[in-house]
């Protein structure tokens, strides 16, 4: 058991600090499982507003030292990433060119 008034506090802060950590964790990664799950359903326009969404959540847990910089700036790059190809599939296609006539 701690001895000095500092490490009592200390004793009675880390609970409360690890179930708040917890659970922005836990926040996190329903906002990265929400962007991935739009991903494989093909909305392009979903994954984006969920990316739009996590990105804020994301670096708040940085700043709240619950993720490293580096480790949340590596998930927004992957993620972007992932995103790209979405954009690409539903991207309205170019109309097809009429084929040309051979000269004779």
């Amino acid at each position: 058991m701690a001895n000095h008034a500092s490490a009592k506090k200390r004793a009675k802060q880390n609970p409360k600090r690890a179930k708040i950590n917890t659970a922005r964790k836990s926040r996190i990664k329903t906002f990265v499982k929400k962007i991935e799950a739009a991903i494989l359903a093909g909305d392009a326009e979903a994954a984006a507003a969920a990316f739009k969404a996590a990105q804020p959540e994301i670096m708040r847990g940085v700043s709240k030292g619950v993720m490293h910089k580096k480790t949340a700036a590596r998930k927004l790059s992957r993620l972007s990433a992932k995103l790209k190809p979405a954009d690409k599939k539903t991207a309205a296609k170019p109309a097809a060119k009429p084929a040309k006539k051979k000269a004779s």
